[in-house]
């Protein structure tokens, strides 16, 4: 059925202009197409990811994107260099080494986009 089948993540904003901005420029993603004024997609590795426009952006206060990178801390820095702050969450197990959070085996990096969506940067642990 469906496991075959690619998927693509969807994230309400609620300035396209602005968030392609920060997706393409900040984190370096690559437009791919879009419709009218007020969808795009953006390439990230494999995966397509649609930005578009709703009243409802920033609500979700989970988890909207992650990205698995071999190396958090690179990461991290590259986009902090850029101007993205992160967050900090209390989670039992887990330790705040700077701005990532290093237990059970991961490596995770929490920012937001502008719109206050929550993504996030995960490495395994060697």
């Amino acid at each position: 059925m469906l496991g075959k089948s690619s998927a693509v993540t969807n994230l309400a904003v609620k300035d396209v202009d602005r968030s392609k901005a920060f997706f393409t420029d900040t984190l370096g993603l690559e437009e791919v197409g879009g419709k009218g004024d007020d969808m795009i997609f953006l390439k990230s590795g494999d995966s397509v990811i649609k930005i578009y426009e709703s009243e409802y952006a920033g609500t979700n206060k989970a988890d909207a994107v992650t990205w698995q990178v071999d190396n958090v801390g690179q990461e991290v820095e590259a986009l902090r260099d850029k101007g993205v702050t992160f967050d900090h969450y209390e989670i039992p197990g887990m330790e705040l080494d700077g701005d990532i959070h290093v237990g059970g085996g991961v490596k995770i990096a929490w920012f937001k986009d502008p719109d206050g969506n929550i993504l996030n940067l995960v490495e395994e642990a060697a």
